[in-house]
């Protein structure tokens, strides 16, 4: 009798190779890892239960405060800064401001300063001016003085030189300034220049208007001389003189707004008249 046939099975060429897959767990090892998954979906199912509970209950927000809080700082911080600035931006313009106002002044006052200066310069060269011209016309007054004096067809001739000298003298002052009390050499009062005058020729006179209408020789004004002083007031109490210097004219120092002037008898009547030469 046959044996039955065995198949054969034909052989990998790795089955002489210890299999490479990982060897089963065994039984104790998935337990313990079935009972941490149970762990850990109970702990779940716990949390899941309490935030059920929970999710009635209402939820404050908090975790925005810190930020809102921040912001708010930050923005009042830079509202500061502008603020400051804003200040110092005023501060700064309102120094240039008060600069700017001063130099202005400053400016104004060096402008009216020059202009006096200028000023005072134009009036100083115009009196310069003047002065030399008056001095020409005293040159030229003391030149053709003794001349117009002894050719007066009105009056007599002065018996001597000294009458000349003194309208020389009185004639040299026209021009001049009248000032209450004035005894020259460039400002007079009536009575002054009528003193110095006497006095080149060596007459003392007394200094005051009412003692010089009674020195001398009274004369009647229709007999008046070259060189009498004529008064104007009584006697003893005259409050003005002069003395005349022929052709109807007479030479005073006559008030602060004429000054020393030649005028005509016939405009200003004397009271009186002294010859002291």
């Amino acid at each position: 009798m046959r044996e039955p046939l065995v198949p054969l099975v034909p052989m990998s060429h790795t089955a002489h190779i210890r299999s490479h897959r990982k060897p089963r767990r065994n039984a104790p090892s998935l337990a313990m890892r079935a009972g941490v998954a149970g762990g850990v979906l109970s702990t779940l199912a716990v949390a899941g239960a309490a935030g059920s509970a929970n999710a009635a209950e209402p939820v404050t927000q908090t975790l925005e405060l810190p930020t809102l809080t921040a912001d708010l700082a930050t923005q009042v911080a830079q509202s500061a800064d502008a603020t400051q600035q804003t200040a110092a931006n005023y501060e700064l313009q309102a120094e240039r401001d008060a600069a700017a106002a001063k130099a202005a002044k400053q400016a104004k006052a060096d402008l009216a300063d020059a202009k006096k200066k200028a000023e005072a310069k134009q009036k100083a060269e115009a009196a310069r001016k003047a002065a030399a011209a008056d001095a020409v016309s005293r040159s030229s007054a003391r030149t053709v003085l003794s001349a117009s004096a002894s050719t007066s067809t009105n009056v007599a001739a002065p018996a001597s030189g000294s009458v000349a000298t003194v309208i020389a003298f009185l004639k040299a002052q026209v021009g001049d300034a009248y000032v209450m009390g004035g005894t020259g050499p460039n400002a007079w009062d009536c009575s002054g220049l009528v003193q110095a005058a006497f006095k080149q020729v060596g007459v003392d006179l007394p200094r005051v208007s009412q003692d010089q209408s009674v020195s001398g020789t009274p004369v009647s004004l229709s007999n008046v001389q070259v060189g009498d002083i004529l008064y104007w007031g009584s006697a003893g109490s005259a409050y003005h003189v002069g003395v005349y210097i022929g052709n109807g004219q007479y030479l005073d120092a006559a008030n602060p707004g004429k000054g020393v002037v030649i005028q005509d008898l016939s405009g200003y009547p004397a009271t009186g008249a002294v010859r002291v030469l």
